[in-house]
This record gives C-alpha cells, sequence and structure tokens, in this order.
C-alpha cells in the first residue's frame, strides 16, 4: 500500500477502537459504581464522585484520538488530486 491508503486508514480506523475501548470502560465503570452503591448505599455519594471524575477521564482519551484523527485528516490531499492518482 502507498502512502495515502495508509493515512486514510490511520485516520479512521485509530478512532473506531477509541470509541469502542471508551465504551467499554464507561460500561465497566457504571456497572461497578451501580454494584458498590448496591453494596454499601451509604457511601453512594463518594463512589457516584469517583465514577464521574473516571467517566470525564475516560472520555477525555476519546476527545484525544477525536483530535488526532482531525490532525490526520488534513493531512490527506484534495479528492481530485486522489483520484488523478489512480487514474495514472
Amino acid at each position: 500500500m502507498d502512502y495515502l491508503s495508509m493515512l486514510a486508514l490511520a485516520v479512521g480506523f485509530p478512532l473506531g477502537i477509541a470509541a469502542f475501548g471508551g465504551a467499554l470502560g464507561q460500561g465497566r465503570a457504571i456497572a461497578s459504581a451501580c454494584e458498590g452503591i448496591a453494596r454499601q448505599p451509604e457511601a453512594g455519594g463518594a463512589i457516584q464522585t469517583a465514577m464521574i471524575i473516571g467517566l470525564a477521564l475516560i472520555e477525555s482519551l476519546v476527545i484525544y484520538a477525536l483530535v488526532i484523527a482531525f490532525l490526520l485528516f488534513g493531512k490527506l490531499p484534495e479528492t481530485a488530486e486522489i483520484v488523478s492518482k489512480i487514474a495514472g
């Protein structure tokens, strides 16, 4: 594969992986927080605060991946230039 193909893959593929990983992490964090609150209801406020901070940090990693994807997308050439390279 040439440089443009690899760059096009580098724009979209990691963003999907980051979104999937972030969703998995958030789901596990919420499930664990709900379980902790169910076991110890008097600690619900502290658990909820820690969960919200953790969710914000997980979401920030996905936003960083989005920013990197936008930066890489800016490196891609115009569509007409890609079509002319493909055509010959």
